[in-house]
C-alpha cells in the first residue's frame, strides 16, 4: 500500500513512524508517541526513580527532553527534516516519580523554513509542569522517501 502524500494527517503519521523507529533517545526513556497530526504532536513518559535529582523532584533535562521530542515530532510531521534552532524551557512545578507525563506539541507559526512550536508538559492530574517554546529549521532530506 503506497502512501496518500496528499493527505496531511497520513503524511504526518507516516513521518512519525519512519522517525520512532530511529529514535533511540525516546524510545529507551520509556516515551510513548500518543498522537501525530500535522503541526502537532503528544508523548508521554512516566518519571522513574532513576530520573529524579538530590531534591527527589524529575530532573529537568528530563522535562525537557519529552518537550524536545514532542517537538521534533511535530515539526517534522510534514515529511520535512526539519531540527531545532532555539529552544526554551520554563519550570512550573515539580514532577516526582512516579507522574505520568505528557508533552503536548502545536504549531504556532510556520513561514518558509522556519517554525514555532509551543510544548506544554503536565502531569496524570492535568496539572501544567513547564511550557516550552521551540523554533525550527527545516534541512535538507525527509522522513519518508517521496516517489518521483
Amino acid at each position: 500500500m503506497s502512501l496518500d502524500f496528499s493527505d496531511p494527517v497520513a503524511v504526518a503519521r507516516a513521518s512519525a513512524a519512519a522517525m520512532w523507529e530511529k529514535d533511540l533517545a525516546s524510545r529507551s526513556l520509556g516515551m510513548s508517541l500518543d498522537a501525530v497530526g500535522p503541526g502537532e504532536a503528544r508523548l508521554s513518559l512516566t518519571v522513574t526513580a532513576e530520573m529524579t535529582n538530590g531534591h527527589k523532584t524529575c530532573h529537568g533535562g528530563y522535562i525537557f527532553t519529552l518537550a524536545d521530542s514532542a517537538f521534533a515530532f511535530a515539526c517534522n510531521s510534514y515529511n520535512q527534516n526539519t531540527v531545532a534552532q532555539h529552544c526554551s524551557v520554563t519550570f512550573l512545578r515539580p514532577a516526582f516519580a512516579g507522574d505520568r507525563l505528557t508533552a503536548s506539541a502545536r504549531e504556532v507559526s510556520r513561514i518558509g523554513r522556519g517554525g514555532i512550536y509551543d510544548i506544554t508538559v503536565t502531569n496524570q492530574n492535568g496539572e501544567h509542569v513547564a511550557e516550552f517554546r521551540g523554533h525550527s529549521r527545516t534541512v535538507k532530506g525527509t522522513p519518508i522517501p517521496v516517489p518521483d
